[in-house]
Protein backbone atom coordinates (compact mmCIF):
# COMPACT_ATOMS: atom_id res chain seq x y z
CA UNK A 1 0.00 0.00 0.00
CA UNK A 2 1.45 3.78 -1.41
CA UNK A 3 2.21 6.02 1.87
CA UNK A 4 1.98 9.89 1.64
CA UNK A 5 -0.67 12.49 1.21
CA UNK A 6 -1.57 11.46 -2.26
CA UNK A 7 -2.49 7.88 -1.21
CA UNK A 8 -5.45 7.21 -3.15
CA UNK A 9 -4.96 9.21 -5.73
CA UNK A 10 -4.87 7.87 -9.36
CA UNK A 11 -2.68 8.93 -12.18
CA UNK A 12 -2.04 8.37 -15.85
CA UNK A 13 1.19 9.41 -17.03
CA UNK A 14 2.51 9.75 -20.92
CA UNK A 15 5.74 8.73 -20.42
CA UNK A 16 8.08 11.63 -21.56
CA UNK A 17 11.58 13.46 -20.19
CA UNK A 18 12.42 15.89 -18.14
CA UNK A 19 9.66 17.71 -16.37
CA UNK A 20 7.30 15.21 -16.99
CA UNK A 21 9.29 12.58 -15.43
CA UNK A 22 9.91 14.61 -12.73
CA UNK A 23 6.20 15.38 -11.87
CA UNK A 24 5.56 11.72 -11.48
CA UNK A 25 8.31 11.10 -9.68
CA UNK A 26 6.83 13.96 -6.95
CA UNK A 27 3.50 12.85 -7.11
CA UNK A 28 4.44 8.56 -6.65
CA UNK A 29 6.78 10.51 -3.99
CA UNK A 30 3.76 11.20 -1.82
CA UNK A 31 1.77 8.49 -2.44
CA UNK A 32 -0.14 8.57 -5.57
CA UNK A 33 -0.47 5.43 -7.97
CA UNK A 34 0.78 6.63 -10.77
CA UNK A 35 0.68 4.62 -13.51
CA UNK A 36 3.28 5.12 -16.43
CA UNK A 37 1.68 4.60 -20.32
CA UNK A 38 4.91 3.60 -22.20
CA UNK A 39 5.39 3.03 -26.00
CA UNK A 40 5.74 -0.53 -26.36
CA UNK A 41 8.87 -2.11 -26.79
CA UNK A 42 12.45 -3.79 -24.78
CA UNK A 43 13.38 -1.33 -22.45
CA UNK A 44 15.11 -2.37 -18.96
CA UNK A 45 15.08 -0.13 -16.08
CA UNK A 46 18.13 0.79 -14.30
CA UNK A 47 18.59 2.47 -10.61
CA UNK A 48 20.17 5.44 -12.22
CA UNK A 49 16.84 6.51 -13.97
CA UNK A 50 15.94 8.22 -10.41
CA UNK A 51 12.89 10.22 -11.76
CA UNK A 52 11.00 7.12 -13.26
CA UNK A 53 11.38 5.81 -9.34
CA UNK A 54 7.66 4.82 -7.49
CA UNK A 55 5.51 4.19 -10.94
CA UNK A 56 4.17 1.01 -12.52
CA UNK A 57 4.95 0.90 -16.29
CA UNK A 58 2.14 -0.59 -18.77
CA UNK A 59 3.33 -0.96 -22.54
CA UNK A 60 1.15 -0.06 -25.38
CA UNK A 61 1.22 0.24 -28.98
CA UNK A 62 -0.75 3.41 -29.22
CA UNK A 63 -1.39 3.17 -33.43
CA UNK A 64 -3.32 0.23 -32.00
CA UNK A 65 -7.41 0.90 -31.53
CA UNK A 66 -7.26 -1.43 -28.48
CA UNK A 67 -4.42 0.31 -27.13
CA UNK A 68 -6.23 3.28 -27.59
CA UNK A 69 -9.37 1.86 -26.14
CA UNK A 70 -7.09 0.95 -22.94
CA UNK A 71 -6.08 4.36 -22.15
CA UNK A 72 -9.89 5.84 -22.36
CA UNK A 73 -10.76 3.07 -20.17
CA UNK A 74 -7.89 3.54 -17.38
CA UNK A 75 -9.06 7.61 -17.93
CA UNK A 76 -12.41 6.38 -16.64
CA UNK A 77 -11.32 6.02 -13.13
CA UNK A 78 -8.11 8.33 -12.64
CA UNK A 79 -8.43 11.20 -10.86
CA UNK A 80 -5.55 12.72 -13.50
CA UNK A 81 -3.92 11.94 -16.96
CA UNK A 82 -0.77 14.16 -17.94
CA UNK A 83 1.36 14.39 -21.28
CA UNK A 84 4.38 15.88 -22.71
CA UNK A 85 3.63 15.59 -26.05
CA UNK A 86 3.30 18.66 -28.56
CA UNK A 87 0.36 20.08 -29.14
CA UNK A 88 -2.27 18.00 -31.37
CA UNK A 89 -0.23 14.80 -30.92
CA UNK A 90 -3.15 13.24 -28.13
CA UNK A 91 -5.47 14.49 -30.35
CA UNK A 92 -4.11 12.64 -33.65
CA UNK A 93 -4.43 9.41 -31.14
CA UNK A 94 -7.33 9.88 -30.63
CA UNK A 95 -6.71 10.72 -26.74
CA UNK A 96 -7.08 14.50 -26.90
CA UNK A 97 -9.07 16.51 -23.74
CA UNK A 98 -12.30 16.71 -25.53
CA UNK A 99 -12.43 12.66 -25.92
CA UNK A 100 -11.02 12.25 -22.65
CA UNK A 101 -13.39 14.81 -20.63
CA UNK A 102 -16.55 12.55 -22.17
CA UNK A 103 -15.17 9.82 -20.96
CA UNK A 104 -14.84 10.86 -17.65
CA UNK A 105 -16.40 14.17 -16.90
CA UNK A 106 -14.28 15.02 -13.80
CA UNK A 107 -10.66 14.18 -15.30
CA UNK A 108 -8.09 16.97 -15.18
CA UNK A 109 -6.43 16.58 -18.16
CA UNK A 110 -2.33 18.06 -17.90
CA UNK A 111 -0.47 19.57 -21.03
CA UNK A 112 3.38 19.79 -19.78
CA UNK A 113 5.28 22.01 -23.40
CA UNK A 114 7.61 24.38 -23.46
CA UNK A 115 6.07 27.06 -25.09
CA UNK A 116 2.56 26.12 -24.42
CA UNK A 117 -0.47 24.87 -26.44
CA UNK A 118 -1.09 28.17 -28.73
CA UNK A 119 1.38 30.86 -29.46
CA UNK A 120 3.89 31.59 -32.76
CA UNK A 121 6.39 29.11 -30.61
CA UNK A 122 4.33 26.80 -29.66
CA UNK A 123 4.86 23.83 -32.33
CA UNK A 124 8.72 24.55 -32.04
CA UNK A 125 11.19 22.29 -30.79
CA UNK A 126 13.23 23.55 -27.84
CA UNK A 127 15.17 22.96 -24.58
CA UNK A 128 14.83 24.26 -21.35
CA UNK A 129 17.70 27.38 -22.23
CA UNK A 130 15.17 28.32 -24.68
CA UNK A 131 12.03 28.13 -22.96
CA UNK A 132 13.82 30.28 -19.87
CA UNK A 133 15.48 32.91 -22.90
CA UNK A 134 12.03 34.30 -23.50
CA UNK A 135 11.10 34.90 -20.33
CA UNK A 136 14.24 37.45 -18.85
CA UNK A 137 15.31 34.79 -16.49
CA UNK A 138 18.31 33.45 -18.69
CA UNK A 139 19.19 36.80 -19.44
CA UNK A 140 19.77 37.62 -15.54
CA UNK A 141 21.78 34.59 -14.86
CA UNK A 142 25.45 34.30 -15.67
CA UNK A 143 28.29 36.22 -15.58
CA UNK A 144 28.87 39.98 -17.11
CA UNK A 145 30.15 38.63 -19.98
CA UNK A 146 27.42 36.55 -21.22
CA UNK A 147 24.15 34.47 -20.00
CA UNK A 148 24.44 30.77 -18.45
CA UNK A 149 21.68 28.04 -18.64
CA UNK A 150 21.17 27.21 -14.78
CA UNK A 151 21.56 23.46 -15.41
CA UNK A 152 17.69 22.67 -16.04
CA UNK A 153 16.48 23.77 -12.93
CA UNK A 154 14.39 26.71 -13.59
CA UNK A 155 12.49 25.47 -16.77
CA UNK A 156 12.13 22.17 -17.02
CA UNK A 157 11.76 21.32 -13.02
CA UNK A 158 10.78 24.74 -11.63
CA UNK A 159 8.64 26.07 -14.36
CA UNK A 160 7.65 23.15 -15.55
CA UNK A 161 7.59 20.29 -13.46
CA UNK A 162 6.36 21.68 -9.98
CA UNK A 163 3.98 23.99 -11.95
CA UNK A 164 2.39 20.68 -13.39
CA UNK A 165 2.04 19.30 -10.48
CA UNK A 166 0.41 22.09 -8.84
CA UNK A 167 -2.08 22.68 -11.34
CA UNK A 168 -3.22 19.35 -11.47
CA UNK A 169 -3.37 19.19 -7.83
CA UNK A 170 -5.35 22.19 -7.46
CA UNK A 171 -7.55 20.70 -10.95
CA UNK A 172 -8.65 17.38 -8.15
CA UNK A 173 -9.80 19.83 -5.76
CA UNK A 174 -12.08 21.31 -8.07
CA UNK A 175 -13.41 18.41 -9.78
CA UNK A 176 -13.82 16.44 -6.29
CA UNK A 177 -15.91 20.12 -5.38
CA UNK A 178 -17.91 20.49 -8.58
CA UNK A 179 -18.11 17.17 -10.80
CA UNK A 180 -16.06 19.08 -13.77
CA UNK A 181 -12.78 18.52 -14.67
CA UNK A 182 -10.27 20.53 -16.90
CA UNK A 183 -7.51 21.07 -19.13
CA UNK A 184 -4.23 22.00 -17.74
CA UNK A 185 -2.02 24.27 -20.28
CA UNK A 186 1.42 24.30 -18.26
CA UNK A 187 3.73 26.45 -20.15
CA UNK A 188 7.50 25.99 -18.94
CA UNK A 189 8.03 29.59 -20.27
CA UNK A 190 4.59 30.55 -18.59
CA UNK A 191 6.34 29.30 -15.43
CA UNK A 192 9.62 30.68 -15.55
CA UNK A 193 8.15 33.37 -16.56
CA UNK A 194 6.03 33.19 -12.92
CA UNK A 195 9.32 32.51 -11.07
CA UNK A 196 10.28 35.81 -12.08
CA UNK A 197 8.06 37.83 -10.19
CA UNK A 198 9.65 39.77 -7.67
CA UNK A 199 12.35 40.36 -10.23
CA UNK A 200 9.75 42.17 -12.49
CA UNK A 201 8.51 44.03 -9.31
CA UNK A 202 12.62 45.00 -8.03
CA UNK A 203 12.52 46.14 -11.68
CA UNK A 204 9.04 48.28 -11.63
CA UNK A 205 10.46 49.71 -8.11
CA UNK A 206 13.64 50.86 -9.91
CA UNK A 207 15.87 48.52 -8.02
CA UNK A 208 17.08 45.98 -10.60
CA UNK A 209 19.27 46.67 -13.60
CA UNK A 210 18.95 44.81 -17.07
CA UNK A 211 22.94 44.42 -16.14
CA UNK A 212 24.10 40.56 -15.12
CA UNK A 213 26.30 41.15 -11.59
CA UNK A 214 25.25 44.55 -10.83
CA UNK A 215 22.30 43.84 -8.40
CA UNK A 216 21.86 42.23 -5.04
CA UNK A 217 20.99 39.28 -5.85
CA UNK A 218 22.79 38.40 -8.68
CA UNK A 219 26.34 38.24 -7.58
CA UNK A 220 26.83 41.99 -8.20
CA UNK A 221 27.14 43.03 -4.63
CA UNK A 222 30.11 41.58 -2.49
CA UNK A 223 27.94 40.68 0.30
CA UNK A 224 25.86 38.40 -1.28
CA UNK A 225 27.96 35.93 -3.91
CA UNK A 226 30.82 33.43 -3.95
CA UNK A 227 34.21 33.14 -3.22
CA UNK A 228 37.41 30.72 -3.85
CA UNK A 229 39.46 29.32 -0.97
CA UNK A 230 42.97 28.97 -0.49
CA UNK A 231 42.60 25.36 -1.49
CA UNK A 232 40.59 25.69 -4.36
CA UNK A 233 36.98 25.33 -2.91
CA UNK A 234 34.54 27.72 -2.98
CA UNK A 235 32.25 29.44 0.15
CA UNK A 236 28.73 31.03 -0.17
CA UNK A 237 27.96 34.27 1.64
CA UNK A 238 24.75 36.05 1.89
CA UNK A 239 25.06 38.47 4.48
CA UNK A 240 22.33 40.89 2.56
CA UNK A 241 20.81 42.28 6.48
CA UNK A 242 22.67 44.82 8.46
CA UNK A 243 23.35 42.60 11.57
CA UNK A 244 24.28 39.74 9.41
CA UNK A 245 26.72 41.91 7.63
CA UNK A 246 28.34 43.04 10.90
CA UNK A 247 28.92 39.69 11.77
CA UNK A 248 30.87 38.80 8.58
CA UNK A 249 32.98 41.28 9.47
CA UNK A 250 33.71 40.48 13.06
CA UNK A 251 34.14 36.69 11.65
CA UNK A 252 36.62 38.06 8.18
CA UNK A 253 38.31 40.29 10.81
CA UNK A 254 37.66 43.09 8.46
CA UNK A 255 38.29 46.73 9.42
CA UNK A 256 38.21 48.26 6.20
CA UNK A 257 36.33 51.57 6.70
CA UNK A 258 35.37 50.97 2.95
CA UNK A 259 32.74 48.59 3.88
CA UNK A 260 30.47 50.46 6.04
CA UNK A 261 29.30 51.66 2.62
CA UNK A 262 27.23 48.04 2.42
CA UNK A 263 24.56 49.35 0.13
CA UNK A 264 27.05 51.80 -2.12
CA UNK A 265 26.31 49.97 -5.42
CA UNK A 266 29.48 52.23 -6.66
CA UNK A 267 31.99 50.23 -4.29
CA UNK A 268 30.44 46.94 -5.04
CA UNK A 269 33.46 45.68 -7.52
CA UNK A 270 36.29 47.23 -5.06
CA UNK A 271 34.56 45.82 -1.84
CA UNK A 272 34.34 42.79 -3.98
CA UNK A 273 37.81 42.59 -4.77
CA UNK A 274 38.75 43.15 -1.53
CA UNK A 275 36.48 40.22 0.32
CA UNK A 276 37.61 37.97 -2.49
CA UNK A 277 41.44 38.25 -0.71
CA UNK A 278 40.52 38.11 2.32
CA UNK A 279 38.50 34.91 1.82
CA UNK A 280 41.71 33.77 -0.35
CA UNK A 281 44.00 33.13 3.24
CA UNK A 282 41.65 30.58 4.35
CA UNK A 283 40.44 26.88 3.32
CA UNK A 284 36.96 26.09 3.03
CA UNK A 285 37.23 23.70 6.18
CA UNK A 286 38.28 27.18 7.88
CA UNK A 287 35.77 28.99 7.10
CA UNK A 288 33.20 26.60 7.97
CA UNK A 289 34.46 26.48 11.29
CA UNK A 290 34.41 30.08 11.45
CA UNK A 291 30.80 30.51 10.00
CA UNK A 292 29.26 27.34 9.54
CA UNK A 293 25.93 27.49 11.52
CA UNK A 294 26.27 31.69 12.16
CA UNK A 295 23.64 34.50 11.37
CA UNK A 296 26.39 35.13 8.91
CA UNK A 297 24.09 33.49 6.09
CA UNK A 298 27.56 31.06 4.67
CA UNK A 299 27.42 27.81 3.75
CA UNK A 300 29.97 25.77 1.80
CA UNK A 301 29.54 25.08 -2.01
CA UNK A 302 29.57 21.70 -2.36
CA UNK A 303 29.62 18.83 -5.19
CA UNK A 304 27.19 16.10 -6.05
CA UNK A 305 29.92 13.91 -3.96
CA UNK A 306 30.18 16.04 -1.16
CA UNK A 307 26.43 17.08 -0.43
CA UNK A 308 25.14 13.84 0.64
CA UNK A 309 27.94 13.81 3.57
CA UNK A 310 26.70 17.11 4.76
CA UNK A 311 25.95 16.99 8.12
CA UNK A 312 23.19 19.09 7.75
CA UNK A 313 21.65 16.48 5.27
CA UNK A 314 22.79 13.55 7.05
CA UNK A 315 20.73 14.67 9.80
CA UNK A 316 17.85 15.36 7.71
CA UNK A 317 18.19 12.07 5.56
CA UNK A 318 17.96 14.43 2.51
CA UNK A 319 19.83 12.01 0.77
CA UNK A 320 18.93 8.37 0.42
CA UNK A 321 21.27 5.20 -1.48
CA UNK A 322 18.99 2.45 -3.84
CA UNK A 323 20.19 -0.11 -5.66
CA UNK A 324 24.04 1.59 -4.90
CA UNK A 325 22.39 4.99 -6.55
CA UNK A 326 22.74 8.19 -4.42
CA UNK A 327 19.56 10.26 -4.79
CA UNK A 328 17.53 12.92 -3.00
CA UNK A 329 14.65 11.57 -0.69
CA UNK A 330 10.43 12.73 -0.89
CA UNK A 331 10.56 16.54 -0.26
CA UNK A 332 8.43 18.33 1.51
CA UNK A 333 8.04 16.20 4.59
CA UNK A 334 4.52 15.41 6.42
CA UNK A 335 4.52 15.03 9.70
CA UNK A 336 0.73 12.77 9.49
CA UNK A 337 1.31 10.90 6.19
CA UNK A 338 5.14 10.71 5.16
CA UNK A 339 6.04 10.29 1.78
CA UNK A 340 7.91 7.61 0.59
CA UNK A 341 10.08 6.22 -2.66
CA UNK A 342 7.25 3.94 -3.37
CA UNK A 343 9.36 1.79 -5.75
CA UNK A 344 12.65 1.33 -8.09
CA UNK A 345 12.12 2.81 -11.62
CA UNK A 346 10.10 0.22 -13.47
CA UNK A 347 11.35 -1.50 -17.04
CA UNK A 348 9.06 -1.00 -19.79
CA UNK A 349 5.50 -2.85 -19.52
CA UNK A 350 7.14 -4.46 -16.59
CA UNK A 351 3.39 -4.04 -14.84
CA UNK A 352 0.87 -4.37 -17.84
CA UNK A 353 -0.89 -7.39 -16.69
CA UNK A 354 -0.63 -6.19 -12.47
CA UNK A 355 -1.35 -2.32 -13.03
CA UNK A 356 -4.39 -3.00 -15.74
CA UNK A 357 -6.35 -5.78 -13.28
CA UNK A 358 -5.83 -2.99 -10.64
CA UNK A 359 -7.30 -0.91 -12.36
CA UNK A 360 -9.92 -2.75 -12.95
CA UNK A 361 -9.43 -4.63 -16.62
CA UNK A 362 -10.77 -8.32 -16.53
CA UNK A 363 -8.71 -11.02 -16.95
CA UNK A 364 -10.07 -11.77 -20.64
CA UNK A 365 -9.87 -7.62 -21.36
CA UNK A 366 -5.91 -7.66 -20.37
CA UNK A 367 -5.62 -11.43 -22.75
CA UNK A 368 -7.63 -9.94 -25.30
CA UNK A 369 -5.19 -6.86 -25.45
CA UNK A 370 -2.04 -9.01 -25.98
CA UNK A 371 -3.07 -10.85 -28.14
CA UNK A 372 -4.38 -8.34 -30.68
CA UNK A 373 -0.27 -7.01 -29.96
CA UNK A 374 -2.10 -3.84 -28.27
CA UNK A 375 -0.14 -4.52 -25.01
Amino acid sequence: MASGPLSGLKIVEFAGIGPGPFCGMLLSDLGADVVRIDRKGSGRASPADVTSRGRRSIALDLKSPEAIEACLKLFETADAVFEGFRPGVMERLGLGPEVALKRNPKLVFGRMTGWGQFGPYAQAAGHDMNYIAITGALHAIGTKDKPIPPLNLVGDFGGGALYLAFGLLAGVIHARASGQGQVIDCAMSDGAASLMSMFYGFKGAGAWQDERRTNLLDGGAHFYDTYQCSDGKWVSIGSIEPQFYALLMEKTGITDPAFANQMSRKDWPELQTKLAAVIATKTQKEWCDLMEATDVCFAPVLDLDEAPKHAHNVARQTFVEIAGVVQPAPAPRFSATPGAIQGPPPAIGSSTETALADWGFASAEIEALKASGAA
